[in-house]
C-alpha cells in the first residue's frame, strides 16, 4: 500500500524510456530518451527527468503510449555492444545510438538500412549486404539534410561522429513488428529540414 500511495503521490520515480523527447520539438522526433518517470494522478500522465541530471531537463503532461521499458540491459551513458552488423541489409528497421556531445547521454533513433549509393535498389543485383558501410536512413529529414544519412563500418563499428554533427553509437536491429509499428505511429506530419 505504502508503494502505491508513493507512486500515486508522485513521490515515487522510476526508470523507462520516452519517445519523442520534448514532445513536438523537431530535433527529438523518432527518438527515445531514457528518463526517470514520476507519475501525475490528477492527469493521468507522467514527467520525466532526463540525464545528464547535472543540467537536468524536465518534461511535464507525458501520455502512457510515450513511454516504454529500456529494451536492452546498456546505460544510457555506455556504448551498446552491437551484435547485428553482420545481418544488416537494405529496408532492415533499426534503432541507433545517438548523442549530441560527449557530456551526454545516448538517445536512440529510428533509421532503416539503406542502399549504396551506386546501388539501383533491384532486388537481384543489389550487393549492399555484403559491403563494409552501412548506409543508415532517417527519412523523416529532407533529401539533401545532414540529418537525413549516415554511414557506419560494418567491420569495425565504434562510436562515430563528431562535435558538429553529435555521435553515432551502438545499433539494435528490430525484428518484431510492433516495435517498428510504433515508431510508424510516431512518425511526423510534414518531412523536417
Amino acid at each position: 500500500m505504502a508503494l502505491y500511495l508513493s507512486l500515486e503521490s508522485g513521490k515515487f520515480s522510476f526508470p523507462a524510456q520516452v519517445y519523442n523527447r520534448e514532445n513536438g520539438h523537431v530535433g527529438f522526433m523518432l527518438s527515445c530518451y531514457d528518463a526517470q518517470l514520476s507519475y501525475d494522478s490528477k492527469t493521468d500522465t507522467f514527467q520525466a527527468r532526463y540525464p545528464p541530471f547535472a543540467r537536468q531537463t524536465i518534461e511535464q503532461s507525458i501520455h502512457w503510449e510515450r513511454l516504454r521499458a529500456p529494451p536492452v540491459d546498456t546505460p544510457a551513458h555506455v556504448l551498446h555492444a552491437t551484435d547485428c552488423l553482420n545481418d544488416l541489409k537494405p529496408g532492415d528497421h533499426i534503432e541507433i545510438q545517438w548523442r549530441r556531445s560527449k557530456e551526454f547521454h545516448y538517445g536512440w533513433w529510428y533509421a532503416v538500412v539503406g542502399h549504396q549509393e551506386l546501388c539501383d535498389g533491384n532486388e537481384n543485383r543489389c550487393r549492399c549486404q555484403h559491403n563494409d558501410a552501412v548506409v543508415l536512413e532517417f527519412s523523416q529529414y529532407t533529401p539533401g539534410s545532414r540529418w537525413r544519412q549516415t554511414m557506419i563500418s560494418r567491420k569495425d563499428h565504434r562510436e562515430a561522429g563528431n562535435e558538429a554533427d553529435g555521435f553515432y553509437g551502438g545499433i539494435r536491429k528490430l525484428y518484431k513488428a510492433e516495435e517498428i509499428s510504433k515508431w510508424k505511429q510516431l512518425w511526423p506530419n510534414q518531412i523536417i529540414d
